[in-house]
């Protein structure tokens, strides 16, 4: 993967992307939304690469999988009018059928192609298999944690606008109820991942986003976390109540560890 190659790719992006505006405001805050969040995906999977010492041949591979994690978004919202995978299909297995499709990646080397095909279809799973290892691994952890530290300020976003301009997609659905679910709670409170089938309410949902710090595979997706002050920004959105308080020191403290 060289220069030439990546901006080639950039640009096919910003052309698919502006394929799906429509005069519908709505349909364009839902698109615009992805657009931007694959542009701070990029930003933030440099600052990875960057800290992690890889070579300009890595980061470039890393930054063709960040800018294409979420092709399949696109699709999914046109086809489907939701970004809820549950109520329409898996966007990391559209996104590879859109770039097999359209054939952006037919110039790359088979490893590349490979490679990146892999991440995009991979980088939403619940757990990566455990089959996946070295470089594969690597790059799904890379777009994995660049992948959530943009959805914390996505959705932190969404919060904070009146619901007239949020973009309707966003929110999955889930009803804004003061209500956290107790098995949410504890699954958080064991560190351990919160699966999206169990939620029940938009507060269980800010659970699973505070969940994810578990999953976070590098001491510099951590850092910016904290950084960015994603933990305490999400504990404002919660509910009162003790099981909130307690999920958040337990983030809190985590990350404390972690470092």
């Amino acid at each position: 993967m060289d220069e030439e190659g990546l901006a080639s790719l950039k640009k096919w992006f910003l052309g698919y992307c502006r394929s799906f505006y429509t005069s519908r405001e709505e349909d364009n805050r839902n698109i615009r939304l992805k657009e931007e969040h694959t542009e701070q995906v990029c930003a933030f999977m440099d600052i990875l690469t960057l800290d992690l010492g890889l070579d300009p041949g890595e980061r470039r591979l890393a930054g063709v999988v960040a800018l294409l994690h979420d092709v399949g978004r696109f699709e999914q919202y046109r086809c489907y009018g939701t970004f809820r995978d549950s109520e329409s299909e898996n966007h990391g297995t559209l996104g590879v059928r859109v770039l097999t499709g359209e054939g952006v990646l037919d110039g790359l080397a088979p490893e590349e192609r490979r490679m990146i095909l892999g991440g995009v279809a991979l980088h939403n799973v619940f757990r990566i298999p455990d089959a996946i290892d070295g470089p594969a691994r690597r790059l799904l952890h890379l777009v994995r944690d660049a992948d959530k530290l943009d959805i914390w300020r996505v959705f932190l976003e969404f919060y904070g606008l009146p619901p007239e301009e949020q973009a309707s997609a966003v929110g999955l659905g889930f009803p804004d109820l003061p209500v956290c679910t107790p098995g949410v709670v504890e699954t958080v409170m064991r560190g351990e991942l919160v699966n999206l089938a169990t939620l029940k309410t938009l507060s269980d949902f800010k659970l699973l986003q505070l969940s994810w710090v578990f999953d976070l595979n590098f001491a510099v997706s951590r850092r910016l976390v904290v950084e960015r002050n994603y933990v305490e920004q999400m504990a404002a959105t919660l509910p009162p109540g003790e099981d909130a308080a307690r999920v958040v020191a337990f983030v809190r403290e985590y990350l404390a560890r972690s470092g």
